[in-house]
């Protein structure tokens, strides 16, 4: 059975009984994080602390702050440097394809154990233990399943926190990903104690002005390219001045995107200006499928789902726009 396409009873045994044995963990999840990512981290810090283990979340300073939709989650113990007793802790990796999407050199370049929980199909198995399940909707899915295998409580902590990496990662449970089991979870979760309305609000209708602003500036320059089987925005340094947005609050712009008519790809290019780099980021969407948009975010050094995906660059805009109709004009076969 391969560990890419599927995950065996054998795979959650293994990382529960680690789960079970060990008794120090460090969790971190992968740069730039979504939903799934945050909520998958806290509810498995919440699970390991209710079973008594020694558990520290860790993120890297430059992820803070979080975008606008996700600071509401109680992450205020998210360490920011390893801890003095590292060498102790096996180490969590949660919704990451690869290692080097926590580019931390104590985490890529350490000897630590370590624990790989996710559901990307690229995921390249670089855990000692590999629980990679590509039919779970979500990892925040994934973590409830270990949960229960654990005997766990699912507390309105736990329950709160995953039903937010749940519900993101679905595109509120209208995406493909989204199966009859994702629905049987989620009413779980509610049951246990998820106040749907208030997280709803939370994620969706808490927008300050400046993102409405940058949101504005984004979708008057939209364009299309590729005989119009992409469709494009960029968002500037100057956006954001302009705007008095932050980069963080770009989240969710790419969602106007992809529902354009006739669109096949839809590319969100913003700068990275705001935290004193000149690099970009590109988030890519694909509305039908033709297009698997991972294999063009991997061949740039990032990675994601067969219909989401994204990767960090430095190559100019001008230099983007004909290199993304090049890989999506090479997998239509036009």
């Amino acid at each position: 059975m391969s560990k890419v396409t599927d995950v065996s009873a054998t795979a959650l045994d293994r990382v529960a009984e680690e789960v079970r044995t060990r008794s120090r963990f460090l969790l971190t999840a992968h740069e730039g994080p979504d939903g799934d990512a945050l909520g998958s981290l806290l509810g498995m810090h919440h699970l390991l602390t209710q079973l008594g283990k020694d558990s520290v979340m860790f993120m890297a300073a430059k992820e803070f702050p979080l975008p606008i939709e996700y600071r509401f989650l109680p992450l205020e113990e998210v360490f920011h440097e390893p801890p003095v007793d590292m060498a102790d802790r096996a180490v969590v990796f949660l919704d990451c394809g690869n290692i080097d999407r926590m580019p931390v050199d104590f985490l890529t370049e350490g000897d630590s154990f370590v624990i790989n929980i996710d559901h990307h199909h690229d995921n390249t198995l670089f855990g000692d233990v590999n629980l990679v399940d590509v039919d779970a909707s979500c990892t925040a899915e994934i973590v409830y399943e270990l949960a229960k295998l654990l005997g766990a409580k699912i507390t309105p902590e736990i329950a709160s926190a995953l039903y937010v990496g749940m519900v993101t990662d679905t595109g509120k449970f209208m995406y493909e990903n989204t199966k009859a089991r994702t629905h049987q979870i989620a009413a779980e979760l509610i049951e246990a104690g998820v106040d749907v309305d208030d997280t709803h609000r939370r994620l969706y209708e808490h927008v300050p002005i400046e993102k409405l602003r940058l949101v504005s500036r984004a979708l008057e320059g939209i364009e299309r390219h590729c005989d119009d089987s992409v469709v494009l925005a960029y968002v500037t340094a100057a956006d954001y001045a302009e705007s008095g947005a932050g980069e963080e609050m770009t989240e969710g712009i790419i969602d106007h995107l992809r529902s354009v008519e006739g669109a096949k790809v839809s590319a969100l290019i913003r700068d990275l200006g705001d935290r004193g780099r000149t690099a970009r980021k590109v988030s890519l969407r694909s509305s039908d499928g033709e297009v698997d948009v991972s294999a063009i975010a991997r061949r740039y050094g990032g990675g994601g789902h067969k219909r989401a995906a994204g990767f960090s660059t430095d190559v100019a805009f001008d230099d983007l726009v004909p290199l993304l109709c090049d890989e999506v004009r090479a997998q239509l076969g036009s």
